[in-house]
């Protein structure tokens, strides 16, 4: 029997919103939503979003967790109540981050240097784990719990997770995401140093991919996606009157090349997850739009065109487009932000 991949329900949150109305009245509006740090542009979390996760820091035994433990948690709650999955336990869990609790590590390392000891709970609340951990914890969940660090691709790492655990039959209901909490002054600082940060503090848009003057407007955010993933027959498709999100196919791809930043200027590894991608598809059809990574770096933008331009004719590219533009690169996270961009173009 064909078995199916839907996205059941999903949650977010970041500069955008941290709900169905204010991520649709952002996107609706066009406005960005952009704030200095020591004149540095950054994309955090507006004011009502940044409470939000203030009340969860506020709940249980909360306090002592990194930002990205909490954001994901919020995240997945929102995906748990819109898949109508309140009171499933048996859910794998699968959320990532590319530099996890890199607010706390920060805070626990000054404390080091200026005293010579950190606290006990330095270990358990800046390991990896956590973000998946907290997230069970919170949802009282019994099923698996992942987390992982791919750099940017952390995010949708955790799809593909899903997407083969619930075709092996490993798992019924999965939850995948990613959580981002960088906008601290080490991880800005590393931003900087690579020569790619945005230096346009004063323009509303200060990230902007793809530009024609081949400007270098990366620009960091923070932010957290998660996504309830589902396996149903092709019978209980056709009977679904929810219409689901339907993941028709995962792409893979990799080069070996020198570079540190894993990419070259063919952007062969994006050409091959393309090919990839498509080729598993049931449907045939050349697809109408491409969401990009585009960061908002020249090397990394144009290698994503370079690899596009190789797979489709002049006449026959998709419609391209990138939402860094308003969300800033929320490292991790931004894959499944874009998978939630996709979503709300759909509908």
């Amino acid at each position: 029997m064909e078995q199916i991949i839907v996205i059941r329900g999903h949650g977010s949150i970041s500069v955008l919103g941290h709900d169905a109305t204010s991520i649709s009245e952002s996107y609706q509006s066009g406005r960005t939503h952009f704030q200095l740090v020591d004149d540095t542009p950054v994309a955090a979390l507006q004011y009502q979003a940044a409470a939000l996760i203030e009340q969860i820091f506020q709940e249980h035994n909360y306090r002592g967790l990194d930002r990205c433990v909490i954001m994901a948690i919020y995240a997945a709650r929102q995906a748990v109540k819109n898949a109508g999955w309140e009171l499933e336990r048996n859910v794998v869990i699968n959320i990532g981050s590319s530099r996890g609790a890199t607010g706390l590590s920060e805070h626990y390392f000054n404390q080091f240097k200026n005293t010579g000891r950190v606290s006990p709970s330095t270990s358990p609340v800046t390991t990896l784990g956590n973000v998946s951990s907290w997230v069970g914890q919170d949802l009282n969940s019994r099923g698996a719990r992942i987390s992982h660090s791919v750099t940017c691709s952390t995010g949708l790492q955790a799809i593909a997770n899903g997407f083969a655990w619930l075709k092996s039959g490993m798992a019924d209901k999965f939850l995948a995401g990613a959580s981002e909490a960088p906008l601290t002054p080490f991880t800005i600082a590393q931003m900087k140093a690579l020569g790619i940060y945005s230096d346009d503090s004063c323009s509303p848009y200060p990230c902007r991919p793809l530009n024609i003057s081949k400007k270098n407007t990366f620009v960091l955010g923070e932010g957290a996606a998660v996504f309830a993933l589902e396996r149903i027959s092709h019978q209980q498709l056709l009977s679904d009157t929810s219409n689901p999100v339907i993941i028709e196919s995962v792409g893979f791809g990799f080069e070996q090349i020198s570079s540190k930043t894993g990419i070259s200027t063919q952007g062969n590894g994006f050409k091959s997850a393309i090919q990839d991608a498509l080729e598993h598809s049931r449907d045939n059809s050349a697809p109408d739009m491409i969401i990009l990574h585009a960061p908002g770096t020249v090397a990394g933008d144009f290698a994503e065109l370079n690899a596009i331009k190789s797979l489709f004719s002049t006449s026959q590219i998709p419609v391209l487009c990138s939402g860094k533009w308003m969300t800033g690169h929320t490292l991790g996270a931004s894959g499944c932000l874009t998978l939630e961009y996709a979503i709300w173009i759909l509908k």
